[in-house]
């Protein structure tokens, strides 16, 4: 049976009233903000670059679906909440998906089910998966109306844990899990998501931190070539061969730096110092930032080394307080005071954390349940497609409302998960929103933005 229907079921009464509830309420869908979506897709066209980068290697005469239709499908969905591609069996008749896609929402025919969704995740070869996240790139140069002179790009992996025999997957003891640590990369001025790389569960080394960062920069470059680069992330990307080959090719770079004895004692006056500043002082804690030049047997030169040290009082086991210096370093190219260098560049790498858990989290895209690294890679990008869909939509919210800087799960609640009733008439579709949406206010002044022409 295809169009079964739950039989009616009964609830308490309400005012003395018996209450029966069915779901015969016709063409309706819980996802009115779809409306909202499918104009801010239109308006990226993140869906129809991604499809061109893929070769479609099926019949055209059996192809029921085109590989855009069936892109938009997937990372609509994400958006609303449907991270797994069984759901798309149950919505594949809902009328706002129909039309968020480009199909009538009552005689346009239904859309693809959950085994097509895995062919087409499943479809691309190794090197179009190439092309697909190399496209997201292409995707935020794009979203620029003119090359901005200077960007930085905050580079860091996650946890995305797994439960199989997943390629790549690998043991990580830190993580006490068997796990992916795909690298993200976002845009620090305005949150964007650069490029998404599914990697094994270990800690990257040089070299893959170098092909990273030269590819996104070189990627970046095609389209800007006089815009500086400034690359940002914890001691995990501080690697030596990432910062040779920023230096040679016209980057700057701040990386956290493990701590170790010689660099103790190149701060031990500095540390001393501020021992008696806290002692004579009345403050907590106290900070003081010292800046040197440092030179490990592994580099092939000396570089900056920004150095912050804290003095604070700390309880002991016998429940007594000492006094403890606390040292974290960072190593960079870039010139400047050493507070500022660490306090207002470094310590904003903090705001990537809150972009991960946006793309992760709340668009689940740890979902990468497939056997082939590929076809978990092809996931990847369609859930940052998801986030650039939905980062749109947020940016269209006018500044003084409280939703301007919502979080995704928010903005969905409130703008996408409006029950709506969808009639189609020959020459007309109508979509009729609930009369007392809270939001139906923002809901309308959004949408006059979405489709507003572009200035010319």
């Amino acid at each position: 049976m295809h169009n079964d229907t739950p039989l009616p079921f009964d609830l308490p009464a309400v005012a003395r009233k018996k209450l029966t509830v069915d779901f015969a309420g016709g063409n309706q869908s819980s996802d009115g903000g779809l409306l909202l979506l499918r104009e801010a897709e239109r308006g990226l066209g993140v869906c129809e670059r991604l499809a061109g980068s893929m070769r479609d290697l099926r019949a055209a005469s059996r192809v029921e679906h085109s590989l855009v239709e069936l892109i938009k499908t997937r990372v609509l969905a994400i958006c609303c909440g449907y991270e797994d591609g069984n759901d798309l069996d149950r919505l594949k008749d809902d009328p706002l998906l129909k039309m968020a896609v480009g199909r009538a929402p009552e005689s346009g025919a239904a859309l693809c089910s959950q085994s097509t969704m895995s062919r087409l995740e499943n479809m691309p070869s190794r090197s179009e998966a190439v092309r697909l996240t190399a496209a997201l790139i292409d995707q935020f140069c794009a979203s620029f109306a003119a090359p901005p002179a200077e960007i930085t790009l905050d580079i860091d992996d996650t946890l995305d844990e797994v439960h199989g025999g997943q390629q790549l997957s690998f043991w990580n003891a830190h993580h006490d899990a068997r796990c992916y640590l795909p690298m993200h990369v976002y845009h620090v001025e305005s949150g964007k998501p650069v490029v998404m790389i599914l990697r094994a569960g270990k800690t990257p080394n040089g070299r893959e931190v170098r092909t990273v960062v030269k590819h996104v920069t070189r990627r970046i470059r095609r389209h800007w070539p006089a815009t500086r680069i400034v690359w940002r992330g914890d001691s995990h990307y501080g690697r030596a061969e990432a910062m040779q080959w920023a230096e040679s090719n016209g980057c700057g770079y701040v990386f956290g730096l493990q701590g170790n004895s010689v660099l103790d004692g190149l701060c031990a006056q500095a540390a001393t110092t501020l021992r008696f500043r806290h002692l004579l002082s009345e403050e907590d804690k106290l900070r003081a930032f010292v800046s040197f030049p440092y030179q490990p047997k592994t580099w092939s030169r000396p570089r900056r080394i920004v150095a912050r040290l804290e003095a604070s009082l700390q309880p002991t086991d016998s429940g007594e307080l000492t006094q403890e210096i606390d040292i974290r370093y960072v190593v960079t190219s870039l010139e400047g005071d050493p507070e500022h260098l660490y306090e207002t560049v470094y310590c904003a790498r903090g705001q990537a954390e809150n972009l991960i858990k946006l793309h992760k989290v709340q668009l689940a895209s740890d979902r990468t349940s497939c056997h082939s690294a590929t076809a978990n890679q092809v996931r990847l990008v369609l859930h940052t497609a998801a986030y650039w869909i939905m980062h749109a939509l947020r940016a269209c919210i006018p500044a003084t409302s409280p939703l301007a800087r919502c979080e995704f799960t928010t903005l969905r609640a409130r703008l996408i998960k409006i029950a709506a009733r969808v009639i189609e008439h020959a020459a007309r579709i109508r979509v009729h929103l609930p009369t007392s949406c809270p939001q139906r206010q923002l809901f309308a002044a959004v949408a006059r933005r979405l489709t507003a022409p572009a200035p010319s």
